[in-house]
């Protein structure tokens, strides 16, 4: 086998390393999904994660922002927001945890 970064591989070199075109023959078997397609189906599957996650990040940043403007006042409240809406996304992955176990 040759060494250094322009040496090219002939046929025989690149049949010994056939383990390499396994992704290729399992692809067209069973496709692999992007990470995007990946989580359009988990969304479908449990939209309340995200509606939850989302929830989260609304009050987190709206607290830090009244934080900053020093309305400490409305910033406990959108900590104490957030602190439920993480329980509630908590929840819901349970809970689509236990339902995709009856799906089974």
């Amino acid at each position: 086998m040759r060494s250094g970064p322009s040496a090219e591989l002939t046929a025989e070199e690149l049949a010994a390393f056939d383990w390499i075109s396994l992704r290729t023959e399992m692809d067209a078997v069973a496709s692999t999904e992007t990470v995007l397609q990946k989580l359009c189906r988990k969304s479908a599957e449990n939209p309340m994660v995200p509606i939850g996650a989302a929830a989260t990040t609304l009050a987190l940043g709206y607290g830090i922002w009244s934080f900053r403007n020093g309305r400490s006042k409305m910033s406990q409240y959108m900590m104490r927001t957030r602190v439920a809406a993480q329980g509630f996304t908590v929840l819901a992955i349970v809970l689509g945890y236990v339902y995709g176990l009856d799906k089974k």
